[in-house]
């Protein structure tokens, strides 16, 4: 089975096909999506780019355009002051499914 290294919204990730990932938010309305291989492992074979593998794309279909990840606690405290607060954060991300490398 193919496994390719590729570049989606500035972060590098490990795809391989029929797999599911789960990338930062991708614009509204983005139903596919196609990008070049920096790096193909085809068995033994290893095919490094310069920066990508010529003839290489990646295709992705967008299955959920937003979810939404584990909330993030964030708090700010001052010993001896009385002084303290609280924030959470949750990340918007999209999930993807590889349909072909190649």
């Amino acid at each position: 089975m193919k496994k390719a290294v590729i570049l989606v919204g500035g972060k590098q990730y490990l795809a391989e096909e029929k797999e599911t990932l789960r990338v930062d938010l991708l614009p509204t309305g983005t139903k596919e999506l196609e990008t070049d291989a920096l790096l193909v492992i085809d068995g033994d074979k290893t095919t490094v780019g310069t920066p990508t593998v010529k003839g290489v794309k990646v295709s992705m279909k967008v299955k959920t355009p937003e979810v939404k990840g584990d909330k993030l606690r964030v708090i700010r405290y001052k010993a001896k002051k009385r002084v303290h607060k609280e924030t959470g954060h949750r990340q918007k991300y999209s999930e993807v499914e590889i349909t072909k490398i190649g």
